[in-house]
């Protein structure tokens, strides 16, 4: 295969790779515009009717007991949700890094034999 061949095939290889991992992210940030979506009509479905509850509470004690149910839950389901945003990154890094693994790898293969050749 000539130069100017094996060059046209490593800036289309580049291009798809790009595209490709372009993609990946496009769909990372739709999956995270999805979770957080999620996330905040929950949130606000759980506070509403924890107000609508303090509304029709009579008592201090049960008004800190529901303060503290709701505190608990919020925490919780805030630790959950930062646990799966972490996770979505996590993925996303690894889909957009997919493309352009076998070029890392061509490249450290030729890199120890021209290393082994000089030597």
């Amino acid at each position: 295969m000539s130069n100017a061949a094996e060059f046209e095939n490593a800036g289309k290889e580049a291009i798809d790779n790009a595209v490709r991992s372009f993609s990946a992210v496009t769909r990372g940030f739709q999956q995270i515009a999805t979770e957080t979506t999620e996330y905040t009509k929950r949130s606000y479905e759980r506070s509403a009717k924890m107000f609508e509850q303090l509304s029709q509470t009579r008592s201090v004690e049960r008004v800190v007991e529901l303060q503290n149910e709701y505190a608990k839950a919020a925490y919780e389901g805030w630790v959950s949700q930062a646990t799966r945003m972490g996770e979505i990154y996590t993925d996303i890094a690894k889909e957009v890094y997919k493309p352009f693994e076998t070029v890392a790898q061509r490249a450290t293969g030729f890199a120890q034999s021209t290393v082994k050749d000089a030597a």
